[in-house]
C-alpha cells in the first residue's frame, strides 16, 4: 500500500496522448488548408476588381506637383 501512495499512477498513457496530439494536429492543419484557399481566392478576387475598377486610371494619370498651392511657401512665383 505504501509502494502505490510514493509512486504516481499516470491519468492518461502514452497511447491516449499520441492520438489526441494527431488529431489536434490534423485539424489544425485543416484550418491551415482553409485559410490558404481562403487566402489565394480572395487574392484573385482583389485583382479582378483592381483590373476592372476606376482606381486603376486614377493611378495611371500623369504625376502633378502639387507643391505648387498657395499652402507651399515657394517663392518660384
Amino acid at each position: 500500500m505504501l509502494a502505490n501512495l510514493i509512486i504516481p499512477s499516470f491519468l492518461v498513457t502514452t497511447t491516449q496522448l499520441t492520438v489526441v496530439l494527431i488529431v489536434t494536429a490534423a485539424i489544425f492543419a485543416v484550418f491551415i488548408g482553409v485559410a490558404v484557399v481562403k487566402m489565394y481566392k480572395l487574392k484573385a478576387e482583389n485583382k479582378r476588381l483592381m483590373d476592372r475598377s476606376k482606381y486603376k486610371s486614377d493611378v495611371d494619370k500623369e504625376y502633378r506637383d502639387f507643391t505648387e498651392g498657395h499652402l507651399y511657401d515657394n517663392n518660384n512665383n
